[in-house]
């Protein structure tokens, strides 16, 4: 196991269902993500990675090596990011207001997610694992859930509050009660965030999350 390619990981792993590809690239279908990853960098997986790039849109790659590109494909953007592991964990917040969300929920998860832009959201992405949310009368106005599952390991994704609702403590809360429930299954929770985002790092880091290594992002679409 390795989380040094953790999208290679987890869909050879755990999440082979929500993968398509062979032994030497992979990607999640394109309603649960865009992500993708190759196995390593020789010429053969590169070239099975190219095959994974629609036609049309891109697909994403998340790892600590910098990206070898293939021939023939471009990146669209590339930003530099880091990848956190929970050294302690706070215990479970008790409070009513956090619910678990469900598949009719879906709809208004993708809406939320495509407003505030926590990172690749798509229409299947709560299949992953569990999401749970803070509703303002029926309105959604904060989640966080589970993305990429390992040997061990479950990570932290979604987080992300709707604009009219910031300044309340929704993301520490959500963010805090999701690794909660990671570590009573007894994984352990680690999460991603670009390294701009230093709000959030700040706020993962009082979580008890600590740096674990710089990650690469970057999008790629056929040239």
């Amino acid at each position: 196991m390795s989380l040094a390619r953790p999208i290679w990981d987890a869909l050879s792993t755990r999440q082979q269902a929500f993968s398509f590809g062979g032994e030497r690239a992979r990607r999640f279908v394109p309603e649960v993500s865009p992500f993708a990853a190759t196995r390593d960098d020789t010429p053969e997986s590169l070239r099975a990675l190219a095959e994974l790039v629609p036609a049309t849109g891109t697909v994403v790659l998340l790892q600590a090596e910098e990206p070898v590109i293939p021939p023939g494909i471009v990146v669209v953007t590339a930003a530099a990011g880091v990848q956190m592991i929970a050294e302690r964990v706070e215990s479970a917040p008790n409070d009513p207001r956090i619910q678990r969300l469900a598949a009719s929920d879906a709809p208004a998860m993708l809406a939320l997610a495509t407003l505030t832009k926590p990172g690749p959201f798509a229409s299947r992405t709560p299949e992953l694992g569990e999401f749970w949310g803070i509703k303002d009368g029926d309105t959604l106005v904060a989640m966080a859930g589970e993305r990429m599952k390992h040997a061990g390991f479950t990570e932290v994704s979604g987080v992300c509050t709707h604009p009219d609702a910031r300044g309340r403590g929704f993301a520490r809360l959500l963010s805090a009660w999701v690794a909660a429930r990671i570590a009573a299954r007894g994984e352990t929770a680690y999460l991603h965030a670009y390294a701009s985002n230093t709000a959030a790092i700040s706020l993962y880091r009082e979580l008890g999350f600590v740096h674990a290594r710089d990650m690469y992002v970057a999008s790629l679409a056929r040239g």
